[in-house]
């Protein structure tokens, strides 16, 4: 007969004691089970026990975690959190450098526990923690359990970070400004300083004056991939908080200091391979990189600016240099502003007698221009190629220069998700980013001569001008989800993927798709769905087992059983999204946000997935766990990625042979049965 459900084997352990065995009855008071437990080894005062897991991260049990106890863990007796805070409260004022290395040793290790943290800080520990750090001159191992423990304690989120004191701050930055210090230290007091930034604006500004970026490029600099990794951290935290000018400042002096060419050799191509956290740092430095692009992108051409006509002027002149050799004297008023627009009229502008006027849309606004201008004057050669071979062509085959990198800009723009809030979905491409200087203009130089060949080859006129810049969207997007490594690469491939190979690709997509649309091959694909939605809820199980690296955002931590989940929530319906503002930034973290909640005290477990593709996983995982149906994208991309393959396989025996919409016709039963053999006269 199967035990009760409610009932659970466990062993118990103490030091120095034989092991007990005991049927834990879950619903029997945790105080009247201790006292049993106590009883049994005959320990007076079962009220200063407390039970604790053994392995692991030996959490403390209380009547809120008590349900994730399964059968065969094993438990110990030891001290309860009370009496624990209250004694390591003693020893970390011990005159005993030994007594106090060794309490605050284990200070770290149970801070961890959200009840034993809360009994400490109960007994002002934090205000003894900061007495220790500020008027201690350790900078080794005591310091850095010292610091372990803050940081622990400071993760349940019971006291705000703006309560720390000048004076303690001042400590932690030095602890990061000295060059002979443990490696630890530093490492826990950059750390410090990441979790400060974003909490308060006096606080980002006292960091930010005190860790200069300088000492920041310091520490990246170093072979120490952790020390590197929250340097890296501390410097995202910097940018993110800034304003904008501030974060321009920034990001020019690091452009000064030569942080993309450093971050290219010793981070991206370390001999040390790249974990995520740091991955995810280096997408955001691309993206608050990108986005400097954004102001121009939304100015528009001011026609009263002489420093923008002078640009449009450079423009011009570097194309027609030759032809406009004759003085301007030689010419009258009229005769200058008929040449001109004539010539702007080559270049591709629509507007020729003003030019201002094509630039007035934005986005792309000035970006565009700055654009034209980059390229003009650091690939002369091709830019004048680009002009005037096009100004020589019949006027309905010219591919107008202009109008053309207008459009491109655009486009460049939206598939690198310019001017938008750092997002997780958006594609990163930082190894190919931090391979160059001047990265958005170089890859405008390669795809403007990307624009020209194109049209070329599809023969294109005016017309056509929408379909030859959809081309040239597709041959780029396909080109970076190879993911290229660097900028010449990313040349080769896309060059390589002309007109005539976009065209096969296409209708390879299109037979493909006419294929599966066949009534029969659309009954095989039904029956195969069962068997291979199956295989996908196995894999997202499998996922969730692994384990993801979440964003913080509440660093109270608490553990609840699978088992009692009671539904997930995603997007404006999580607790954590319902008081947000409307803004961009919020809109783009909508789609990455979901909560489970719980049926004890409905309490809720609050996400923000690191990536679009994560949270696919993570809410179709939790949804089979909830046994409801997988609602997200990537199911249905992943679905059909295996019918699609399972298909082919099945119809590999059929190939260029068309597979009818109806079975063919019985034929009709032979009018008689004489053409079979008799095998009765045989047997006579």
């Amino acid at each position: 007969m199967p035990p009760p459900k409610d009932v659970v084997k466990i062993a118990i352990q103490m030091v120095g004691a034989i092991p007990q065995l005991i049927d834990l009855q879950q619903t029997k008071p945790l105080a009247s089970v201790l006292k049993d437990v106590c009883d049994a080894w005959s320990l007076p005062n079962a009220e200063h026990y407390a039970l604790q897991y053994v392995d692991g991260r030996q959490t403390y049990i209380t009547e809120s975690n008590r349900g994730e106890i399964k059968n065969g863990s094993i438990l110990r007796l030891t001290t309860s959190p009370d009496q624990e805070a209250e004694r390591l409260y003693s020893g970390i004022q011990s005159n005993n450098l030994d007594v106090k290395t060794d309490s605050m040793k284990k200070l770290a290790n149970l801070s961890q526990d959200v009840t034993f943290a809360q009994e400490f800080i109960n007994r002002n520990g934090l205000k003894q923690i900061f007495y220790i750090v500020e008027e201690g001159n350790d900078t080794g191992e005591m310091l850095a359990h010292t610091l372990k423990a803050f940081m622990e304690l400071m993760e349940h989120d019971f006291v705000s970070w703006e309560t720390l004191s000048a004076a303690f701050i001042k400590k932690i930055v030095s602890y990061v400004n000295m060059n002979t210090v443990d490696a630890s230290v530093q490492q826990l007091s950059l750390s410090i300083l990441e979790n400060m930034v974003p909490t308060s604006r006096l606080l980002f500004e006292l960091v930010k004056k005190e860790v200069t970026l300088d000492r920041l490029l310091t520490h990246l600099q170093v072979t120490n991939a952790q020390l590197q990794l929250k340097a890296m951290a501390l410097l995202i935290a910097l940018l993110l908080a800034a304003t904008d000018a501030e974060r321009r400042d920034m990001m020019d002096y690091l452009r000064e200091k030569n942080i993309r060419q450093f971050i290219h050799k010793n981070i991206i191509h370390s001999s040390e391979p790249l974990g995520d956290e740091m991955a995810h740092y280096l997408y955001v430095l691309q993206s608050v990189s990108l986005n400097l692009c954004e102001r121009r992108m939304r100015t528009s051409m001011d026609p009263y600016s002489q420093e923008q006509r002078e640009l449009l002027q450079s423009l011009r002149q570097t194309a027609f240099e030759s032809e406009s050799e004759a003085p301007a004297s030689n010419f009258s008023t009229e005769r200058r502003r008929s040449l001109c627009a004539k010539e702007f009229r080559k270049l591709g502008f629509m507007n020729n007698s003003n030019p201002a006027e094509d630039l007035r849309r934005a986005p792309p606004g000035l970006l565009a221009l700055d654009n034209m201008v980059y390229f003009s004057r650091h690939t002369p050669n091709a830019y004048s190629r680009f002009v005037l071979e096009n100004s020589s062509r019949e006027d309905k085959h010219e591919c107008p220069f202009a109008r053309s990198s207008i459009q491109l800009t655009l486009i460049l723009c939206e598939i690198l998700h310019v001017g938008e809030p750092c997002s997780e979905t958006a594609q990163a491409f930082y190894p190919m980013f931090f391979g160059q200087d001047h990265f958005f203009e170089e890859l405008f130089c390669i795809c403007i001569q990307l624009v020209n060949k194109t049209w070329k080859e599809m023969r294109a006129t005016q017309e056509d001008f929408d379909k030859v810049l959809q081309v040239v969207r597709e041959q780029i997007t396909r080109t970076l989800s190879l993911k290229p490594t660097s900028l010449e690469l990313f040349k080769t491939r896309v060059n390589a993927l002309n007109y005539s190979e976009i065209l096969k690709l296409r209708q390879t997509e299109r037979l493909h798709q006419e294929e599966t649309l066949a009534v029969p091959v659309l009954e095989l694909r039904e029956r195969l769905k069962p068997e291979l939605l199956e295989l996908i809820r196995q894999q997202r199980l499998l996922h969730l087992c692994k384990g993801t690296l979440f964003r913080k955002i509440s660093s109270r931590r608490r553990q609840v059983p699978v088992v009692d989940m009671k539904m997930l929530l995603m997007g404006k319906e999580c607790p954590h999204m319902k008081e947000k503002s409307s803004g961009k930034q919020n809109k783009d973290v909508l789609e990455l946000a979901f909560s489970i909640v719980y049926d004890v005290e409905e309490y809720c477990l609050n996400f923000i997935a690191p990536t679009r593709y994560e949270f696919c996983l993570w809410t179709d995982g939790l949804n089979v766990l909830l046994g409801k149906e997988m609602m997200s994208e990537r199911t249905q991309t992943d679905l059909d990625v295996l019918l699609s393959m399972e298909l082919k396989l099945r119809l590999l025996d059929l190939e260029n042979i068309s597979i009818p919409d109806t079975p063919p016709p019985v034929p009709k039963p032979p009018s008689n049965l004489n053409f079979c053999y008799d095998f009765s006269h045989t047997e006579q």
